[in-house]
């Protein structure tokens, strides 16, 4: 049932905007969902098992009494839980929940999570749940990533830790994901990982209020929505905004992505951030001051790495992994006043097995781990075959506006990246020396070429020491941007 409605929701975006009111879009692309949800549900639907917070008490003892694919209508108000931090909502197959106007359920800041367990097929329609206080990396709906779950028109904000958990064939929709403490979504699924998820028209802005970059250096565990093995996700219509960190962060494995018609606008760091995944098409998006505080942050401490809007760090297309692309392909892009460009990395020590792959017991799509060992990653096909890699990744059609003026810029900005490190670690890698450096940049198929740019753009290659200009980036022995314009006009040759 989860599939069937991503099959539908991927049908309507072919239908104009009047047939689908959800996703629909003005002149400027996705616009405000929060404090702007539709006035739906306001009595209850025939058959429907009504809940009154001053009358019924707790929805959770409501669910338990009633069988597998009741629907609840939660009349005005705020609607509580039970009274310790295990009070929850556990719903059976194919449960709904319609919240009426000004329908709320809140955790208290008592209550760890607000709906729990795998049961399928649940819908949440129409509520506000906030003050919930999950631990790190766990979240409050869908806590345990129950498959093909419909949250629609629902606002999840002011709680810890995740204000949503996905399972296979769940679909987002016209939601707002509000001031979360770590993320507005935690796309994670224990075992094979989730398929078939659907973001569109969703509203998700200022998560990761716990700062927990800072509160834990180097976790990688902040951001509007953090994915995790994700294999199919189709995010369309977002406005993505405000984050604390990344916008969009897809870490480790993910697979099979269409990111299009997305606004990304004044997230702290990357807009969107692809780490050892495979396989994206990103277009059709405009990207506006995004990663102004970490620019100004590295170049405050003289930190000379390329950061970036759109990140792209040891990933790639790759053939063998199924997918609706064999490539990442980034076009039909508007990027206007963030801190840098794209910045294509690999790290020539983080590969299967390497003490350096953050990604700890993960291997790549491509390998087993117990090919990636010394005295057997030297040897093909573990050589090619054990390093997440930056390749096949054609860059095109897009346009790069900059003013270093209005971002408060004086260096390190306006940046456009293709590059690797020196390879040092460990002992027994073959990766060392320039190996990675030289793969990335001359042998890996990566290529810009008919992009517009306005403004100030160097470009950093082969490594962080050298930078050229648009002229030592379009001649031999780069090669790059052919048919490219750089004086504002129209690309084409």
């Amino acid at each position: 049932m989860g599939r069937s409605r991503a099959v539908l929701v991927a049908a309507c975006s072919l239908l104009i905007a009047v047939a689908c009111p959800a996703v629909a879009r003005g002149a400027e692309g996705p616009g405000p969902v929060c404090g702007h949800q539709p006035a739906e549900h306001q009595r209850p639907p025939s058959g429907a098992v009504a809940v009154d917070p001053a009358v019924d008490g707790d929805l959770s003892a409501k669910t338990a009494a009633h069988p597998a694919g009741t629907t609840f209508w939660l009349a005005p108000g705020t609607h509580t839980l039970g009274k310790d931090e295990y009070g929850q909502v556990v719903p059976k197959d194919g449960d709904v929940y319609l919240g009426a106007p000004n329908a709320v359920v809140d955790g208290r800041g008592v209550n760890r999570a607000a709906f729990t367990q795998q049961a399928r097929d649940v819908q949440i329609r129409g509520l506000t749940i906030r003050g919930f206080v999950a631990l790190q990396d766990q979240g409050v709906v869908n806590h345990d990533s129950g498959d093909g779950w419909l949250i629609e028109n629902t606002t999840i904000e002011d709680n810890a830790g995740a204000g949503l958990m996905a399972g296979a064939g769940q679909v987002v929709r016209h939601s707002c994901l509000r001031d979360n403490g770590q993320y507005g979504l935690n796309a994670y699924q224990a075992g094979d990982g989730i398929t078939g998820l659907v973001l569109e028209g969703n509203e998700i802005t200022g998560n990761n209020t716990g700062d927990w970059e800072a509160k834990v250096p180097g976790c990688g565990c902040s951001g509007g929505a953090k994915f995790w093995a994700v294999n199919g996700a189709d995010i369309r219509g977002n406005w993505v905004h405000g984050n604390h960190g990344a916008g969009l962060w897809a870490d480790t494995n993910n697979n099979d992505f269409l990111v299009e018609d997305n606004l990304f606008e004044a997230n702290d760091a990357e807009a969107l951030f692809y780490e050892t995944s495979y396989n994206l098409v990103l277009r059709g998006n405009t990207f506006r001051r995004n990663t102004l505080v970490q620019g100004r942050t590295f170049a405050g401490r003289g930190d000379n790495f390329p950061v970036a809007t759109v990140y792209l760090s040891e990933s790639g297309g790759e053939p063998r992994v199924r997918a609706r692309t064999s490539a990442i392909d980034i076009s039909g892009n508007t990027f206007e006043d963030n801190w840098a460009g794209i910045t294509l990395w690999e790290n020539a020590d983080r590969f299967c097995n390497s003490p350096a792959n953050t990604s700890t017991g993960y291997c790549t799509k491509t390998a087993a781990k117990s090919s990636c060992t010394a005295g057997a990653i030297e040897k093909a096909p573990a050589y090619d075959d054990c390093r997440w890699k930056t390749q096949r990744v054609e860059i095109h059609g897009n346009t790069f506006r900059l003013d270093p003026g209005r971002i408060g810029c004086t260096s390190l900005c306006g940046r456009m990246s293709l590059l690797s490190n020196f390879g040092t670690f460990p002992d027994w890698s073959p990766y060392k020396g320039t190996v990675v450096e030289e793969a990335i940049t001359f042998r890996q198929a990566n290529r810009w070429h008919d992009n517009t740019y306005a403004g100030p753009w160097a470009f950093v290659v082969h490594d962080t020491s050298m930078t050229v200009d648009a002229a030592g980036w379009q001649a031999k022995p780069y090669a790059q941007d052919e048919c490219s314009s750089f004086g504002g006009g129209s690309a084409g040759c």
